[in-house]
């Protein structure tokens, strides 16, 4: 299955897009059982969620975490996508230590898909 098919890439464009317009990101990655099933995971698995999003900005500093997780999760369209996400919404600090404590988030920011670079 190839990524450009099997993930609607003109909704995560846009949504990156609807992101942007409210924080500067410095890193947007893209994991769960859909990019895994890309990546050609085996179908008999525990898929988990269907995405898991990580977000990080400096802008996050200050705000409320589940202020900034129901803002970016009201951005995301999971009507276009097919599920819903679980956002991670983090400063970069925050980000390096849910990254070592949370398999979740450290498996979408090594192994997930580079929102930035989606076109």
């Amino acid at each position: 299955m190839e990524l450009s098919t099997a993930l609607n890439r003109r909704e995560l464009r846009n949504y990156i897009d609807r992101i942007g317009d409210r924080w500067p990101i410095e890193l947007a990655r893209l994991g769960g059982a859909r990019v895994a099933d890309v990546h050609g995971a085996p179908p008999q698995r525990e898929r988990g969620p269907e995405f898991v999003l990580v977000l990080v900005s400096p802008a996050y500093e200050g705000m409320p975490w589940l202020d900034r997780v129901y803002q970016a999760s009201a951005l995301w369209d999971a009507l276009a996508m097919g599920a819903p996400a679980d956002v991670h919404c983090y400063t970069p600090g925050e980000f390096e230590r849910k990254r070592a404590s949370l398999a979740r988030v450290r498996e979408a920011a090594d192994h997930g898909l580079d929102l930035l670079l989606v076109s």
